[in-house]
């Protein structure tokens, strides 16, 4: 019973310091423009059963309730949390922030598509609108050198006043992707996602139709993390280890009796 006891206060340890580093995460990025926070998810391991329910206790009866023996518990998975962040205003005319679902494509080095909700972009000494780092946004936004007053519409439109032209030019338009299962993304690092198997095909087309978000120029979206209940998962998580701990030095503590007394 006891070597049963030690395995499963283990198997806590081991969770809670799964959770512990998943909130350590959403803490550390709380600052992150775009960020969403992760839950991480518990299942229970494999039972073991000694009686089963409804077997024969005798020639006429049968058990009314089972003996199953829990083997512990490990993290199932985690789980984005899509909230929106809070829209925080930078009168930049290249930072965006998206009201609603959907999601930025980016070209990545390799030439797959990367997705992220971080609208702080910048543009190239050629005029390309680009992430910090300089992968380009898809489509592919050319701003002129001389190009002035450049403003990007809710729809996605991006127009600028370019000498020689008359007035209005339209540059190009931002188009937004969208995911039938957004938590199924793959999160690389670097603020970006990637389409996996379970988040399904991404759906592209103009910001404020079918579902997807309307953009807002000269604003960027925060973090949607609460730092209060991070705190209370961080220490409802430290509580928890704490517990599973002393179960070790319990279970210990009876092995020892054990050993001596018999």
């Amino acid at each position: 019973m006891s070597f049963g006891a030690l395995h499963v206060a283990r198997t806590g340890l081991d969770a809670q310091s799964f959770r512990m580093q998943v909130v350590a995460n959403n803490l550390a990025n709380v600052n992150t423009t775009g960020f969403k926070r992760d839950r991480a998810n518990f299942e229970t391991l494999a039972y073991q059963v000694m009686t089963a329910p409804g077997a024969p206790s005798s020639a006429q009866n049968r058990y009314a309730v089972g003996l199953n023996l829990g083997t512990g518990v490990a993290i199932e998975g985690t789980t984005r949390i899509d909230t929106g962040g809070p829209m925080q205003t930078t009168g930049n005319g290249l930072d965006i922030a998206i009201s609603g679902a959907g999601y930025f494509q980016i070209e990545m080095p390799d030439g797959r598509i990367g997705y992220t909700r971080a609208g702080n972009f910048s543009r190239t000494p050629e005029g390309t609108m680009v992430t910090y780092d300089g992968k380009p946004l898809i489509p592919q936004i050319q701003i002129p050198d001389d190009a002035t007053g450049v403003t990007i519409g809710d729809d996605g439109t991006v127009t600028a006043t370019v000498p020689g032209t008359g007035g209005l030019t339209e540059l190009g338009r931002i188009e937004l992707a969208r995911f039938v299962n957004p938590a199924g993304l793959q999160a690389i690092g670097d603020n970006l996602l990637v389409e996996t198997l379970a988040s399904g095909a991404p759906q592209v087309g103009t910001p404020g139709e079918d579902g997807r978000g309307s953009l807002r120029s000269g604003m960027l979206e925060g973090s949607n993390v609460n730092v209060v209940e991070e705190l209370v998962d961080m220490i409802e998580t430290q509580r928890a280890y704490e517990v599973n701990s002393k179960m070790i030095q319990a279970s210990d503590e009876m092995l020892r009796n054990a050993a001596q007394n018999l």
